[in-house]
Formats: structure tokens, sequence, C-alpha cells
């Protein structure tokens, strides 16, 4: 990936390099880096370090700590793709034994397994992973702290659980099946389970003074699926344009689309944050933008991907201390600096290729009784259903081949969308879940259910 700064305008680059530094500054961070992505790929890095000339480069590795749960997501969803495992599946189906085996792969991914937040003491990222040599050891006796599928709670654990599948079904380690399947066919050479020069050092910064303490670095053993990885933003910044795009040879843009779907029922608090968690990700909405990405700690190191989708911006932030700055911040307002700087300029307009007739025929407006709604087909969307009013259930249709097309998102979403049509072979009526769609509001010559009172419309006598 070609590192270019010319890209961004250079008042841009300026608050891009005001906000890392006042993070750095403020944060009180030995080292601080960032990247920011655009159109799939870096238009901008930038450093801030603690010690003169030393300001370290998008090749410089830090530990990224649970950003490690998106890799392990990744190979967890290749298996699925390739008809290994279901995410229906229960744990129990493909290792047994564990204790947890009730959750399903769905929950495990999304941290609605009803597993404890840490494994027993003594505290596993600051302890060697020799502590855990087995899974028992990970999961102690009650691995279960909620009912299994009830609530988000996030589990380190559970992707450890996660690991574990991947080797029984690879019969591989995996930090091997991880750098066969993903890193090495992405190119993320700099990413790897242990450091590999030149990488920072990991500190703790005193909270009432400005003095420092170096932090242990632990291999961290079975729990590696949840946050043994190091990398670099450069790294980092190409798993972005995976997160966003896919990769044929890693996973689709289609499945990659599922991670970031949200798949977690979300706790009152996180109702009120706009946060919720897809399958390896977390999700967030954040000054009017659905935010994309995972965040990552381990003593010593901070670390944070975020991406928003629809502005096709991603960030990379990394900083080498155990607590200071909040990097989720720093992600999404960087993000947010170049997507309010410098908008997306969309595509040219160009007309659909083909026509298809069936389609083209429903187009226009349709009433829901006397709720008012639009069929459009468009190039980009295919063909869609939403209110004119602007406001509720609206959906983009996947056509089936066969006259009929299927919800892709929201209310509609799995339901089949089809048009009814009398023996003359005119619509009647569009029929979507059973809800009947007519030309003119509960329209006396379609198939109301219910019928339409004779007397037809009226005013007040």
């Amino acid at each position: 990936m070609t590192t270019t700064q010319d890209e961004l305008l250079p008042g841009t680059r300026r608050a891009l390099l005001h906000r890392i530094a006042v993070a750095q500054s403020e944060g009180r961070t030995p080292s601080l880096v960032a990247a920011v992505v655009r159109d799939g790929r870096t238009v901008w890095h930038g450093a801030r370090s603690s010690v003169d000339g030393h300001a370290p480069d998008e090749n410089v590795q830090y530990r990224i700590g649970s950003i490690t749960k998106t890799f392990t997501a990744v190979l967890v969803l290749r298996l699925r793709d390739e008809g290994v495992l279901d995410l229906g599946d229960q744990l129990e189906k493909h290792l047994p034994g564990t204790g947890a085996g009730e959750a399903t792969i769905a929950e495990l991914l999304a941290h609605t397994g009803g597993l404890a937040a840490e494994s027993p003491a003594p505290w596993w990222e600051r302890t060697p992973g020799t502590q855990r040599p087995e899974l028992a050891d990970v999961l102690g006796k009650q691995p279960l702290v909620h009912p299994v599928g009830r609530r988000f709670h996030y589990s380190n654990p559970g992707y450890t659980m996660l690991g574990a599948l991947v080797e029984k079904l690879r019969g591989a380690a995996w930090e091997d099946v991880l750098r066969r399947e993903v890193l090495e066919p992405l190119g993320l050479n700099r990413t790897s389970a242990q450091p590999q020069a030149p990488h920072a050092g990991g500190w703790a910064v005193h909270p009432w003074a400005d003095v420092m303490l170096p932090e242990p670095t632990e291999d961290l053993g079975r729990m590696a699926p949840a946050g043994q990885l190091w990398s670099t933003t450069d790294d980092l910044a190409r798993f972005a344009v995976f997160l966003n795009k896919g990769d044929s040879r890693v996973l689709s843009a289609e499945t990659v689309r599922e991670m970031r779907t949200p798949a977690a029922p979300a706790e009152a608090a996180d109702v009120v944050d706009g946060a919720t968690y897809g399958l390896g990700v977390q999700l967030q909405s954040r000054d009017g933008r659905l935010l994309v990405g995972h965040s990552g700690s381990l003593p010593g190191f901070l670390a944070n991907l975020t991406m928003s989708v629809e502005d096709d911006v991603a960030a990379v932030v990394l900083a080498n201390c155990t607590s200071g700055p909040l990097l989720g911040s720093v992600g999404a307002d960087l993000v947010r600096i170049v997507a309010d700087a410098e908008p997306r300029i969309p595509e040219p307009w160009r007309p659909l290729p083909e026509v298809d007739r069936s389609a083209l025929q429903l187009t226009g407006q349709w009433y829901w009784g006397t709720h008012a709604f639009a069929l459009r087909l468009a190039a980009a969307e295919g063909v869609s259903l939403e209110p004119l009013s602007g406001t509720g259930r609206r959906s983009r249709f996947r056509s089936n081949g066969d006259g009929t097309w299927t919800g892709l998102e929201g209310y509609y979403a799995g339901e089949l969308l089809r048009a009814v049509r009398r023996a003359d072979g005119t619509v009647d009526h569009l029929d979507l879940g059973s809800f009947v769609f007519t030309r003119q509001p509960y329209d006396e010559a379609a198939s109301v259910p219910g019928g339409v009172d004779r007397e037809g419309w009226r005013g007040i006598r």
C-alpha cells in the first residue's frame, strides 16, 4: 500500500496532526502513531513521540490487543463459508467437553454466549500463558455467568474457544492458520503473534506524575486468539480496506458486510451510547455516522481501528501506554475530520446496463393502507421500497430471478415481495410478507383484505 499525503488538502492534514498531537500530549503517552485510509489506500500518516527525532513510522509494531478478535472472527467465518461449520452450531458439536458447549458459534462471535469476561485469576494479561495450558484453565469451574444468548457480555475466554475451534478444524496452530489464510494473502507482513523489530516498548505512565514504568510483555498462550497480535498502522490500514470491501482470497464482500451487521442485543446504556457488536467487530453511532471497527488494550499498549463505510474513510491509532488517550475518540475524530472537510465524491450517475421489464412496470407510487410508498429501480440499489414521508420501513430487494424479490434490510429483511396479478395479467397489488400494497389508498379495484367500504371516501357532514 502506497502512503501518500498529497491527496489531502493542507488544512485537513494540519487538523489531523493537531488531533493526534493533542491526544499524545494530553494523554501523556510515550508515542502515538496514526494513519487514515480513503478510497482503499492510505492517504495520511502521522506520529508524535516523547523522544525528539524518534517518532515511529508506519512500519513500527505495537501490540493491538483485542483487535486480534476481528482476525479470529475472520478465520471462523472462512470455515463457515467453506461449509465446515454453521454459525448456528453449538460449540459442543465441534469442540466437545469444554463446559461451554451450549453456546453457538454465532453467540461466541457476538459475545452473547454467556461466558465470563475474563479467565480465572491471576490476571491473564500480566501472567504467562503457560499458567493456563488447557481450555479448562481458561474457563474455570463456572464458565457461564449469564444465560446463553440473552445478553451481550464481552468475553475474552469466548474468543479463546473460537481460536481452539479453528485449531481443531484446521489441524494446525491458530497462529499458523492466521498467517497462511489471512496475513499472507492480504500482505500483512508486519503483523505477527510475537514482536518483530522495529517495535515499540510498552509503558505504564504514573497517573499523578510524569514518570513511566515498563510493562511486561507476556505470551498469552491459549488466550492468544483474544489479544496476542502485534501490528503496524500500515498493516491495519490494509486490514481496514479488507473489512470494508472484502477480498476473494479471504472473505467475500458479502461476508464482511455480515460481520458489520449488529448481532448482539444491546444493554440499556449501549442503546443510549449507540453502541453494539457484530461478528467480531464493534459498531457505534457517532456524529451521525455508523462507525465500525475494534479497539484493543494490553498492559503497555492501546489500539483502535475505526471506519465509516459510507464515507469510505478509516483511521488507525496506536499508542504504547497502559492508559491515557481515548483512542476510540481519536479514531472517530480522524474519520470525521477527513469526511467533513473532504466529502466523498459520488460516482457519476449511469443508467442500468439492461432493464428488468417486470420490475420497471412496478415502479412508482404504492399504498399500504393509507401510507404512501415509492418503488424504485436504480442501478446502484436494484429494487427499493421506501415511504414517501422519509420515515418508516424501507428496504432494498434482491431479485430471485422468477419475478419475485427478497428484502435485504430492516423490517422487510428476508421477506418476499411479489406482484399478484389478475386473470388478464394486470397487477392487482403487491404482496410483501402478506402486506398488500395498492396503486391507490385502499383501492376498490384491488383485493384488499377486509374489503373497502362501498360508499367510498367521504368527509364529515
